[in-house]
């Protein structure tokens, strides 16, 4: 067993393994629940001032009660149209889908028609909805005369995530190219170009479906209620002082329950926001310049691998507070995360890479464990076996030759002379002596039970299980000769070399019930004995015993 080591080749695989798993969670969005989650801690409370202009008026519950059932005669909005012009506001989002004609009353749509026109600066809604009969889609836009009348169009399709919150939005959608702003956006008056993730292949795409760019997360303005709401009966009656509405960017939409579409969002805290202050927080957001930018999909794969990469090398570095280091690092994805949201409106998904570093970190203590029982069990200068390594697995395999009734070999090996090679060559070429004398009997531990072990300084072992006394007395004829055709050099230049030998006592037993493994290697060792005594550089035989 030679010792274990993170080599260059082994370092390299470890930081490609590393690199690569975070790579593959980063492109396959694994952890994409977990990312949410750090992207709502991070900007659940992260609230800015919310834009002053901005105010909704809102078709709330009381509303409703005193001007009767929903929906109301389009000359009613007419007349909230006009009230808002007079007093001087400075664009209004009328966010009511008005898709069909009247059917009672022709003159409701040219009245309507007619305010929006005098108005000037409405923005109407447009939905992306499949008709009844096929699947592909349609835009809903307005009738044909308040389409004629209006400022502008936009779109109203807000983008929802898969655990049901909405996060973001995409400020241009329309189908087969997205040429509608949200009506946020239009709101705001935003010019191009616009912030977010763009698609370049959104405007090639079939001229058949609903196509989205320019994708961006919200940064709220606060929690639902952060926007000034005016109760749309207050205004249409005058109850609002023409000082509140002048200059200000209004949405009119429903706030009424059961009725306004309800929307979960990073700043909720279990409450509800309508589809009009969600319009209000892009508006908002878009004249704050608070838009945040996600990293494209490229960018958050390399960063992920790279940080990954980093620190895997780093803690099969050499460095002696290595593991300081790979612990400092897990929270590292999230730090940079926060500093980009919080320094450049930029959002990186950290969870891919920490979820890396926690693989990597565990990958590298497994292999740190194993390699320390190694090293507990192992001899430091010759790779072997130690003492302790070698006394369990004999015990270990004396049971198991005593349950099975096959025999059981143990060499123990002597180098010959050993004090004198240091006394003349220093101790420096008597541990190289001893390291080529460990290679060249680890090599006769061939089979997976075997074990070559140094349990002294100049003394070696050989645990040879299922071996009878034939085959072990070839394998030490062969090992005496391998020795004796070493030539260890004495210097790194290797102008001279020297010789040595061994001295081995061999026994091989069938142990009995009462025979453990200290009676073994003490016969062993008394061969050894008679092996020296006979003039070393050979090999005694120690007789069978009883059973």
């Amino acid at each position: 067993m030679r010792p274990l080591r993170p080599r260059w080749h082994f370092r390299l695989l470890f930081v490609l393994s590393c690199s690569l798993l975070a790579a593959w969670a980063s492109h396959g969005r694994v952890f994409w629940q977990q990312d949410v989650a750090s992207y709502d801690l991070l900007t659940g409370e992260w609230e800015y001032p919310p834009d002053p202009r901005l105010a909704i008026i809102a078709i709330d519950d009381r509303s409703l009660q005193q001007l009767g059932q929903w929906p109301w005669p389009r000359s009613t909005h007419a007349q909230l149209l006009d009230r808002l012009h007079h007093a001087g506001a400075e664009r209004v989002a009328l966010d009511l889908m008005l898709p069909e004609a009247d059917r009672n009353d022709a003159g409701q749509d040219a009245a309507l028609a007619a305010a929006i026109s005098r108005n000037g600066r409405v923005v109407l809604p447009v939905l992306a909805a499949p008709p009844s009969d096929e699947a592909v889609p349609e835009e809903l836009l307005p009738v044909p005369a308040i389409t004629k009348a209006s400022a502008s169009l936009a779109h109203t399709d807000i983008e929802i995530d898969a655990d049901g919150v909405a996060r973001g939005i995409y400020l241009k959608a329309g189908i087969g190219s997205p040429h509608w702003l949200a009506l946020g956006a239009a709101l705001a008056g935003v010019q191009e170009p616009l912030p977010g993730l763009t698609n370049p292949a959104a405007s090639t795409r079939s001229p058949y479906q609903w196509h989205r760019d320019n994708y961006v997360r919200l940064r709220y303005a606060g929690p639902p209620g952060s926007f000034p709401q005016l109760s749309y009966v207050d205004v249409l009656e005058g109850r609002v002082p023409a000082s509140l509405l002048k200059g200000r960017l209004l949405i009119v939409g429903m706030t009424a329950n059961g009725i306004a579409p309800r929307l979960l969002t990073p700043t909720s805290h279990d409450s509800w926001m309508s589809g009009s202050e969600y319009q209000a927080n892009v508006a908002s957001m878009l004249l704050a310049g608070n838009a945040i930018t996600t990293l494209p999909a490229a960018a958050q794969i390399a960063i992920s691998a790279l940080l990954v990469a980093f620190a895997a090398f780093a803690i099969t570095s050499r460095f002696r507070w290595r593991w300081l280091l790979g612990v400092l690092a897990i929270p590292v994805p999230l730090l940079l995360s926060l500093g980009l949201l919080h320094g450049a409106n930029l959002w990186f998904e950290p969870v891919s890479a920490t979820m890396g570093f926690a693989a990597m970190m565990g990958v590298w203590t497994l292999w740190q464990m194993r390699y320390w029982r190694r090293q507990a069990n192992r001899d430091t200068l010759t790779g072997l076996a130690n003492r302790m390594r070698f006394e369990e697995t004999l015990r270990r395999e004396n049971d198991a030759a005593r349950r099975s009734g096959r025999p059981l070999t143990l060499l123990l090996i002597d180098v010959d002379h050993f004090k004198a090679c240091n006394d003349t060559y220093g101790h420096q070429v008597g541990d190289r002596l001893l390291r080529h004398l460990g290679r060249t009997i680890e090599e006769v531990a061939r089979r997976p039970r075997d074990l070559a072990a140094r349990f002294g300084g100049d003394e070696f072992a050989l645990i040879l299980p299922d071996t009878p006394p034939a085959g072990a007395e070839q394998l030490v004829q062969s090992l005496i000769s391998q020795i004796r055709q070493l030539s260890i050099p004495v210097d790194k230049a290797h102008h001279s070399k020297i010789k040595t030998s061994v001295t081995i006592g061999l026994c091989t037993v069938l142990p009995g019930l009462d025979d453990g493994p200290a009676r073994l290697f003490e016969a062993a060792d008394s061969a050894l004995y008679q092996a020296k005594q006979a003039g070393r550089d050979g090999y005694r035989i120690a007789p069978p015993w009883p059973n």
